[in-house]
């Protein structure tokens, strides 16, 4: 089941060069989506968590969705459970990744690159992705396999995005460096 979640936060972006999670499993190109309670969005993702694990489990599916639910092995978690990290807490988010590179466009759909800088860890993006239930060796989960990026709208970058902007550095051309500076010896 294919869905595009429209205007979610994105965090941890891997959507240009495949990485792994804390240096386990496969290499992957990857992404967090980041939605507040009340996202209008919100009632369908649940809808089609439902109607994804009808499909594989039929009438077993209500047990089975207390099992994957108690375990978080659905793809839709509760941003209380990454309070260490910045915009998650009193939200939900989406985690979804795939082994293969995804689309990553601009509002006007272009393509985007790396060195355009955006998508970026804090911004907005609609975000394409693929339901699937999963029922191997590795136990059972809802999870979503991410298709693509559209970058939305600007938003405030997490630690460690962005770049600066010129107003953030002092005016050096004015012939002389500052003599506060040329008198320390850490800078000699």
């Amino acid at each position: 089941m294919k869905l595009t979640v429209k205007n979610t936060r994105l965090a941890f972006p891997a959507l240009f060069e495949a990485k792994t999670v804390n240096g386990e499993g496969a290499p992957a190109f990857s992404g967090c989506f980041i939605l507040p309670l009340n996202h209008p969005q919100i009632a369908e993702l649940k809808q089609a968590i439902d109607k994804v694990g009808q499909e594989k489990w039929g009438a077993k599916w209500p047990t089975v969705k207390k099992t994957v639910e108690s375990k978080d092995a659905v793809f839709l978690h509760d941003g209380d459970t990454k309070t260490e990290y910045e915009g998650f807490a009193g939200n939900y988010y989406i985690s979804a990744r795939n082994k293969s590179r995804v689309t990553v466009v601009d509002r006007d759909r272009t393509p985007l690159v790396q060195a355009d800088g955006k998508p970026y860890a804090g911004c907005y993006v609609n975000a394409s992705i693929e339901l699937w239930a999963q029922d191997n060796s590795y136990g059972k989960r809802i999870n979503a396999s991410l298709r693509g990026v559209q970058f939305l709208k600007d938003g405030e970058a997490f630690a460690g995005g962005g770049v600066a902007s010129e107003d953030e550095f002092d005016d050096l051309d004015v012939g002389a460096v500052d003599d506060d500076l040329a008198n320390d010896p850490a800078f000699a």
